[in-house]
């Protein structure tokens, strides 16, 4: 069972944190965007231990590979586009697609357990019903490509 202070749980609040204020512009006389670092993040949310490994491995592997997972998403979920998502669901649905099924990081019950959780404390009220709904349309084709069925 997963534990509120498991390192790789940590990890992934802290890469959705980050990944989520990128979508935010800030004043412009502070440049373009204002990003916290992930000790920052670490401070604010009080963490003193977590996964630095796979939050670097989460953070770079959704900014290389977003083209890929927003096209995996816009397949699994023809009737959100992209732009209509909440953009908290759309961080937690990037970090799952790219952990379970891109780089293959962590199994894919796993991670898409993680983004329900994740949805459940970060999205609104139905956004963990929306994360399970998406990664599990993608994990039964998947499953099935898999298996030759």
């Amino acid at each position: 069972m997963k534990k509120a202070t498991d390192p790789r749980h940590l990890a992934r609040t802290l890469a959705i944190q980050y990944l989520f204020s990128l979508d935010f512009k800030t004043d412009p006389s502070l440049g373009d965007r204002l990003q916290y670092e992930k000790e920052q993040l670490a401070e604010i949310d009080e963490i003193e231990h977590f996964d630095d490994h796979l939050y670097e491995a989460i953070i770079n592997g959704v900014k290389d590979n977003q083209a890929e997972i927003d096209s995996i998403i816009t397949k699994y979920a023809p009737q959100w586009p992209i732009e209509q998502i909440k953009r908290v669901d759309l961080v937690i649905l990037r970090v799952a697609i790219l952990e379970g099924f891109v780089m293959k990081i962590t199994p894919p019950k796993v991670a898409i357990d993680e983004a329900i959780e994740l949805a459940k404390d970060f999205g609104g009220s139905a956004s963990d019903k929306f994360v399970n709904g998406v990664l599990g349309a993608i994990y039964e084709v998947i499953k099935k490509e898999n298996n030759g069925n």
